[in-house]
């Protein structure tokens, strides 16, 4: 494995913490962040270790298009929007996206969390196959 993509790993794991903390507290919208954000980071250490040319772009249904022409990890897309739709909701509140009636519920933020370890446990696996 490329240096490089150890650095995306240890950060996408970072999130996956982080999400995990706050998740006893009471952020659930900082929660979904940290979750997209693992999300995200894996996706991209898949690229970065297939040599594929990275992106500034945090839509994690674009990454995974992108990481599908590498080969396709069978990552469940529903779960990828849900949590890409929160993620953009808690950058742009208001008329744009998340009120703080409209919070991630607790079932969320747990399923979440439960999605970002899932997709870890896939790049991790896809990575040591290279």
């Amino acid at each position: 494995m490329k240096k490089l993509v150890e650095d995306w790993m240890f950060f996408a794991n970072n999130d996956l913490a982080a999400a995990e903390v706050l998740s006893g507290h009471s952020f659930p919208n900082a929660v979904a962040f940290h979750c997209q954000q693992a999300i995200e980071k894996y996706l991209k250490a898949f690229l970065v270790e297939n040599d594929v040319p990275l992106q500034k772009i945090h839509d994690l249904i674009r990454l995974n298009e992108t990481v599908k022409k590498v080969r396709d990890l069978g990552i469940d897309e529903d779960k990828l929007t849900e949590i890409n739709e929160v993620y953009f909701d808690t950058r742009y509140p208001g008329e744009f996206g998340l009120t703080p009636n409209g919070m991630p519920t607790g079932e969320q933020i747990k399923e979440f969390i439960e999605f970002a370890k899932e997709v870890k446990t896939i790049i991790s696996s896809a990575l040591t196959e290279n």
